[in-house]
């Protein structure tokens, strides 16, 4: 993705313009900036002047006014103007291109972890199937003498169970509907992994304007500091009907004053545009000179005097503006001249109307948020207040964490973090991230892409800049953080109905390959052939997983997706297995035929399955009970009627008996073997957990 699209410039060459390729240009060249063009390099202007949208750099929406010996940064906009300019970085050594090389470093994960471990499980079970299968045929044709036919069909049936066939189009199938489902909510997945990364996060970093806040500003107030308010209005009227200046503020004041139009316009004498330096802008009429910028830059001497009328509302999440007269003429623009207050304009972002119902999910389902903005503490905090954002009272000026243990330590203590650059907000990222938290980071500048790549999850409006739409895993096609609660729901859904039915896939697998490697060790035919295992594998595996992929589940995910799989599949596998055995041992016993010993091993991997389908699917309701007594009828008509195709027989009442009794102890040994492997993991976590501090000790 390239931040900068133009690709022709119009430099100073030998005494006259020439136009050249932007890769052609070299520091101390002359070029020409005016109104529409991306400025490509970092530069100082020389003559003339620009306005400059920098939105891109800052998040901030508020065009500057650039003089000469300004320095312009690349990856911004000129809106008005024209101007020479000497350029001092380019190419490589560039703002935009520093920091879009420190964007590329960062290696954002092409896959979740969902994925990952799906892809790993698979190639672990592709590593052992070929010399599983060579060594079965071996044992079943030469040791045990069996015939060619037999022999194939015994591999073929063991080598079917090892294939989590389905598996990759359930999870496919699953994460395409996801994705259809957020569509219609109006929500884009640039990569497939933001569903299921954004359901796992428990940490949640958003910026002020654009996600607590509109991205428009609108004057709440204006009051006046002396009794001539109206003489005060008006002069404010005639100054912004002539100001040249077109940022953010003062359009706002402007939609304002929308029906207030001012009879008769005054004579302008001179203007001082607004300047990010100066923090104000001024105009000078016969009627007097007129002022508007910031309190703190406007007032001098006199802001003690008004500082409790400030403070009181910057504390409350409101921008604070004067609009003063000088009384000393003419008008110098430097504001040594004494200044009277006349109006002080309260403006602010609105809250968006779903907010405070947004980060209120977000608390419930134990995701911590933390605002992250470039604007004063004071303010972010006070507005992450009006949101019900938690804690939102404990902020802190990011300017003051100039080291990274300042950093590791601020992230778990902080809330709100103001001031802050694109560096230390891709440092709060990583730090949050070696404590162990997932990240999701939500942007609409440059200033932050290096955070959004480093998250593990990245959230983008459709409002911001086009950089941060393409590296953003998740957009939000109106802008509308009010959809994240579904994305999450959603994600939960996926996630949570794949991470069930991978348990269902992988019972079968591990008792395939177990029951494949004791009859290496043991040199006993393999009992189940491919037919039979297809039959169980569609009634306890295929159908029931696939229907159930597609309900409903607003369930947290707790553990990692291997761990939490396997916890679930083995205790069934081993319960498969012990009774698959107990079955063979009493077939030679009770010399039961094959295929005696074939159907009833059959029943009994068909009872575990639908045990393990019923503790999966809890608490049961009507949808779920009808799954599964639609797969258990399904499995009995289909033994019945295509007993030949499945090579079923008739038993002996002996082997009803035997697999009666087995199926009554099944549920037994699934909650035995359910109680070891839960202590086992638990011990495993003790270990790594002690392993982990032991390391993070050492490092220190």
């Amino acid at each position: 993705m390239q931040l900068l699209h133009h690709n022709t410039a119009i430099a100073m060459r030998d005494g006259r313009e020439v136009q050249l390729d932007t890769k052609d240009l070299v520091q101390d060249d002359l070029v020409l900036f005016s109104a529409g063009d991306q400025i490509y390099a970092d530069a100082c202007l020389v003559s003339g002047g620009l306005r400059v949208n920098e939105a891109q750099l800052t998040g901030e929406a508020d065009e500057i006014v650039k003089k000469e010996n300004d320095t312009i940064m690349s990856g911004s906009f000129v809106v008005s103007g024209k101007a020479y300019a000497r350029l001092e970085k380019v190419g490589d050594d560039s703002y935009i291109n520093q920091l879009t090389l420190k964007a590329k470093e960062v290696s954002g994960k092409e896959e979740s972890e969902m994925v990952h471990s799906v892809n790993n499980l698979v190639k672990a079970i592709g590593f052992l199937i070929i010399p599983l299968g060579l060594i079965l045929f071996f044992q079943s044709y030469v040791t045990n003498h069996e015939s060619f036919q037999v022999s194939i069909v015994s591999t073929v049936g063991a080598i079917i169970g090892m294939i989590p066939e389905g598996l990759y189009l359930l999870m496919t199938l699953a994460l395409a509907l996801g994705a259809v489902s957020l569509a219609r909510q109006k929500v884009l997945l640039n990569s497939m992994k933001g569903i299921e990364s954004l359901s796992r996060v428990d940490v949640l970093c958003v910026d002020k304007t654009g996600t607590i806040t509109e991205n428009t500003m609108k004057v709440t107030q204006i009051f006046s500091v002396h009794q001539n308010e109206n003489t005060s209005r008006e002069a404010l009227k005639q100054y912004l009907a002539a100001s040249p200046d077109e940022n953010e503020t003062i359009a706002a004041i402007r939609n304002f004053f929308v029906s207030e139009i001012a009879k008769e316009s005054w004579a302008v004498l001179s203007t001082f545009p607004f300047s990010s330096k100066n923090k104000f802008g001024a105009i000078c009429f016969n009627e007097g000179t007129f002022i508007l910028g910031a309190p703190e830059f406007v007032l001098k001497e006199k802001l003690e005097e008004y500082r409790s009328y400030i403070q009181k509302y910057a504390e409350s999440g409101t921008r604070v503006l004067v609009f003063a007269e000088s009384k000393e003429q003419p008008f110098t623009g430097d504001l040594t001249q004494t200044i009277e207050p006349l109006l002080f304009i309260l403006l602010e972002n609105p809250i968006r109307e779903n907010a405070a119902e947004t980060f209120s999910y977000f608390n419930v389902q134990g995701v911590e948020v933390k605002v992250i903005s470039g604007d004063n503490p004071v303010t972010v905090a006070a507005v992450a207040a009006k949101a019900e954002i938690p804690h939102a009272d404990n902020y802190i000026d990011a300017q003051t964490l100039d080291t990274d243990e300042k950093i590791t330590q601020a992230v778990e203590k902080y809330t709100i973090f103001g001031r802050a650059t694109p560096q230390q907000k891709q440092k709060f990222v990583q730090a949050l991230q070696a404590n162990q938290h997932k990240v999701a980071m939500t942007g609409d500048g440059v200033n932050d892409i290096l955070a959004m790549k480093t998250a593990d999850c990245s959230i983008a409006m459709e409002s911001g800049n086009n950089a941060t739409k393409q590296i953003a895993q998740v957009v939000l096609l109106d802008s509308d953080f009010s959809h994240m609660p579904h994305i999450v729901t959603e994600g939960r859904r996926v996630v949570n109905n794949i991470q069930r039915s991978a348990s269902l896939f992988l019972v079968k697998n591990i008792f395939s390959i177990s029951l494949a490697i004791l009859s290496s060790l043991f040199a006993f035919t393999y009992p189940l052939q491919a037919s039979q295992i297809s039959l169980i594998s569609a009634f306890t595996i295929g159908i029931p997983g696939f229907m159930l992929a597609l309900e409903p589940n607003k369930q947290r995910i707790r553990g990692r997706f291997i761990r939490t799989v396997l916890q679930n599949a083995i205790p069934a596998a081993l319960v498969d297995l012990l009774a698959v055995l107990i079955v063979m041992v009493c077939g030679r016993i009770f010399r039961l035929s094959t295929q005696e010993v074939a159907t009833s091993s059959v029943i009994l991997l068909a009872v575990v399955g639908f045990i393990i389908i019923i503790k999966l699917i809890q608490p049961l309701n009507r949808m779920k009970t009808t799954i599964v007594l639609f797969n258990i009828i399904g499995l009995i008509v289909s033994g019945l009627l295509f007993h030949s195709i499945f090579s079923l027989s008739k038993i002996s009442p002996i082997t009803i008996i035997l697999t009666i009794i087995l199926s009554l102890m099944l549920e037994s040994l699934m909650r035995f073997f359910q109680y070891i492997s839960n202590r086992l993991f638990a011990t495993c976590d003790q270990w790594l957990n002690r392993y982990q501090a032991a390391k993070k000790i050492s490092e220190i």
